[in-house]
C-alpha cells in the first residue's frame, strides 16, 4: 500500500514538473515573437565595400539591409537604383548607409569634379613614401606643403619654408605614367590637395622649381602656421636664422615711448636709437655749448 503512494506522488510530481515546463517554454516563444513582431524595420541601402571620394556607384556596389524603423538616418534610400550611377563626394565605409550629402547630383557624374567645392582647385603632386608620410596621407586627411627651393640656383640660398597651411587631401593614390626613357609603364603615388587658384600657383612653382614635403596635421588643430624659413647656415648655427615670428610680433608692437618737448622758437634736439637687448628708445643728444 506504501509503494502504491509513493508511485502514485512520483507521477503526479513528473506530471506536474513537465506541464509547468511545457508552459515556460510556450511563454518564452511568444514573448520573443511578440519581441520581433514590436519593431518595425525599414530597407536601407548601404554599401558593400570601403568606398572613395569620386568613385561612381554601380549596382554591385550597393546593398540593401533592415534597418529599425525608428532609426533610419534622415535622407537614406530605400532603393538602389535610386542611388545606382551617382559619384561620391565623401568616402564611405562597408554597410554605411548612402546619404543624399555624400551623393553628387545626377547630373554631375562621377570622379572627382563633383567633389571639388566652388571656388577651389585640385592639384595633383607626385609623392614617395616619405613625402607621403609613410602612407598616412589620405582622404580628408590635412596637411602643410614644406616647399624646399633657391630663388638664384645656389646652395647656399637654398630655403626650406612652409607655403601652404591646413591643407585638405582630396585623394590619395597610385596611377600608371610611361617611363620615357625605357618606354615602359610605371607607377607613381600621387596625392590630390584641395587648394584655391593663388595656392596652385604656389604649389605648382614649388613642385616645378624645388622639392616639396608634406607635413602631416592634427584634424582638430586649425590654427595658420607662419614660419621665417631656414637656410643651410642657419640650420648648422654657422649664421643667425631668418627673424623669428615671436620677434616679428614683438618688434611690430606700440613701443611706450617718452615724447620730447620742444619749447616755442628753440631748434629741433638731435636724437639717437639706442637698442638695449630687445629694447628700443631714443635718447636726446646735448649738444655742448
Amino acid at each position: 500500500m506504501a509503494r502504491i503512494r509513493v508511485f502514485i506522488v512520483l507521477v503526479l510530481a513528473v506530471t506536474a514538473g513537465g506541464g509547468l515546463a511545457l508552459g515556460t517554454y510556450n511563454y518564452m516563444q511568444k514573448a520573443q515573437h511578440t519581441t520581433m513582431v514590436a519593431m518595425p524595420t525599414r530597407q536601407v541601402v548601404v554599401s558593400k565595400a570601403n568606398l572613395d571620394v569620386g568613385a561612381d556607384l554601380s549596382r554591385e556596389d550597393l546593398k540593401t539591409i533592415d534597418w529599425p524603423a525608428s532609426s533610419v538616418p534622415t535622407g537614406a534610400f530605400s532603393k538602389v537604383d535610386e542611388v545606382a550611377g551617382r559619384g561620391l563626394i565623401a568616402p564611405v565605409v562597408e554597410n554605411e548607409p548612402i546619404l543624399p550629402m555624400k551623393l553628387a547630383s545626377k547630373e554631375a557624374g562621377s570622379g572627382l569634379p563633383p567633389a571639388i567645392p566652388e571656388g577651389l582647385r585640385a592639384v595633383s603632386v607626385r609623392v614617395n613614401e616619405v613625402i607621403g608620410v609613410s602612407g598616412y596621407v589620405l582622404p580628408g586627411t590635412r596637411v602643410d606643403v614644406v616647399a624646399t627651393v633657391s630663388p638664384d640656383d645656389k646652395k647656399i640660398n637654398t630655403t626650406s619654408k612652409v607655403i601652404l597651411t591646413n591643407v585638405q587631401v582630396l585623394a590619395a593614390g597610385t596611377k600608371i605614367e610611361k617611363d620615357v626613357e625605357r618606354g615602359k609603364p610605371i607607377s607613381v603615388n600621387v596625392v590630390t590637395l584641395l587648394v584655391n587658384p593663388e595656392e596652385s600657383e604656389r604649389l605648382t612653382l614649388a613642385a616645378n622649381e624645388g622639392k616639396i614635403q608634406l607635413a602631416l596635421r592634427n584634424p582638430l588643430d586649425k590654427g595658420a602656421t607662419e614660419t621665417p624659413g631656414v637656410k643651410p647656415a642657419g640650420l648648422l648655427g654657422m649664421a643667425k636664422p631668418a627673424t623669428m615670428a615671436a620677434n616679428r610680433v614683438r618688434l611690430a608692437a606700440p613701443r611706450n615711448t617718452v615724447p620730447v618737448v620742444i619749447a616755442p622758437g628753440e631748434a629741433e634736439p638731435v636724437t639717437v636709437e639706442v637698442i638695449r637687448g630687445d629694447k628700443r628708445a631714443r635718447e636726446v643728444v646735448r649738444q655742448e655749448r
